[in-house]
């Protein structure tokens, strides 16, 4: 058995064709949901890249694990303490090391441990390959480690290769000479010029005044657009991001064309994925990852397996669906033992057999650009916000996906039902985790420290003063004297 987990950053899958985006940003990756399975509702439990990445090479959610942050005691794995052995629990229950234990040869190419200093995410690999660019490379510099690692392990019959791509991730730096594929096509239709007037009447980091999120409002990227000005504006950007997913997709049909000249397609197993999405003018965040929201927490998951989905070409699964379970599921399929402290369920059985199992909700978090947590089940997202990360926004958001995707009516004051409903769950799962645990919730530890990493209280003032020379005083004036508490209204600003 052979597995490649090419892993995508900041790819969002409502951008893919293969969930039915408009634009033809990746051939490649729908050729193998056509001939595989992709999942609707498959999501990260904590985010953006560090909280994400660490619980599903943990197998644990951040609330147990204490990653949640970008900085901070919070961004480090807890110490196991004085019944730390010889070997820590940490790297025996790692996915990489599970996968080991059931006789995978497992390797990693990925600049992703380096960047955030999170080498928990390469516990348990026999080999991993730093590409060196912190996150900035782009495919074609990944490309020949990967080329050249299938060339030197196409003999071996069983293992588990991690791939890191970042290309769709800020900044837009295809190069000029991929050319512009959607210079000639339309962006989505969803945004409209009174939101982006009231965005920009607004505030928040990467909001539409400056979505590159400088405060100095330099612009140096080679595709993008400084600020969000008009719908036009809005194309080049989006026409930014599309075009990093197309250069993405690219590499992968690369990819599997070396497997096929190999003669290892046939006998591997490729799953495609992201560490987190990309709100694009959701929530008033532009090209960054900042919330526990929909857009930010729900990443694709496409499944191509060998033995197992080719009857099956095609199939979407709409259960719900944590990317922990996909550690839980390859330890099954590989035949490993899961570890008791992982809180990941396997949806194996749905890729062996077709069952569209799931949760019944999911509960998601955010400590690095702001303080959130949010509950997703049915139709539904309620996010509850403990400290903003200096956004303009309310402490109950609730969206009604099914009609909403883009996550522009709260409800929360209409459907109190709704959020009672919504609350009660993530209450009695938090209280659930820390009693299993025995730790405080991490989140409020960030708040004590002073907030998340991207918007700590150091960085109040130089906000502030952001907002003054934008022409945004009154804004201002609520920054300084609030800090990052949510208003208590339950309308949304932006």
């Amino acid at each position: 058995m052979r597995v490649l987990y090419i892993d995508i950053d900041s790819l969002r899958p409502d951008h893919l064709g293969c969930y039915g985006y408009h634009r033809k940003t990746s051939p490649n990756i729908d050729a193998l949901a056509a001939e595989g399975v992709h999942f609707t509702n498959y999501y990260a439990t904590d985010t953006p890249c560090l909280p994400s990445r660490t619980a599903l090479f943990s197998g644990q959610f951040g609330i147990h694990t204490g990653v949640v942050n970008h900085g901070g005691y919070r961004a480090d794995l807890r110490p196991q303490g004085p019944d730390r052995n010889f070997r820590s629990v940490h790297c025996s229950n790692a996915l990489a090391e599970v996968l080991r234990n059931a006789g995978a040869y497992t390797a990693q190419i990925s600049p992703f441990p380096h960047r955030h200093t999170a080498y928990q995410t390469m516990y348990g690999f026999h080999e991993t390959f730093d590409t060196g660019g912190n996150g900035l490379e782009g495919a074609h510099v990944v490309w020949p480690y990967v080329e050249r690692w299938l060339e030197n392990n196409q003999s071996r019959d069983k293992w588990f290769l991690h791939v890191n791509v970042w290309d769709p991730h800020t900044p837009y730096d295809v190069p000029l000479g991929y050319g512009e594929p959607f210079k000639d096509e339309p962006p989505p239709a969803w945004l409209t010029q009174e939101r982006i007037d009231k965005q920009r009447a607004s505030y928040g980091p990467h909001d539409a005044v400056a979505p590159h999120g400088r405060y100095d409002l330099k612009f140096t990227w080679p595709r993008g657009v400084d600020s969000i000005r008009t719908l036009a504006d809005w194309k080049k950007w989006i026409d930014g991001y599309d075009t990093g997913i197309h250069y993405a997709d690219h590499y992968v049909g690369k990819i599997v064309a070396k497997l096929k000249a190999l003669g290892l397609y046939e006998d591997t197993a490729i799953v495609i994925s992201a560490d987190h999405g990309e709100n694009h003018g959701e929530l008033n965040v532009y090209g960054d990852h900042q919330t526990a929201d929909q857009v930010c927490n729900n990443v694709p998951l496409v499944i191509k397996w060998p033995g197992v989905t080719q009857d099956k070409g095609g199939q979407v699964f709409k259960g719900l669906h944590y990317n922990i379970d996909l550690a839980a599921t390859l330890c099954e399929m590989f035949g490993g033992k899961k570890p008791e402290a992982w809180d990941g369920v396997s949806f194996a059985e749905s890729l062996t057999r077709g069952a569209d199992k799931g949760r019944p909700f999911l509960v998601l978090s955010q400590g690095a650009w702001s303080c959130q947590r949010s509950v997703r089940w049915g139709d539904h997202i309620l996010i509850r916000t403990y400290h903003t990360g200096y956004k303009d926004y309310p402490s109950l958001m609730l969206f009604n996906l099914k009609d909403d995707p883009h996550e522009q009516h709260n409800l929360a004051n209409a459907r109190s039902d709704l959020v009672g409903e919504g609350l009660r769950m993530m209450d009695g799962w938090v209280a659930e985790q820390l009693r299993r645990s025995g730790q405080p919730d991490p989140l409020f530890d960030v708040i004590a420290e002073g907030g998340p990493l991207h918007a700590h209280k150091d960085d109040l003032e130089n906000f502030c003063g952001y907002l003054r020379r934008t022409g945004r005083v009154e804004h201002a004036e609520w920054m300084a004297a609030n800090g990052g508490k949510p208003r208590d209204t339950g309308s949304l600003h932006a």
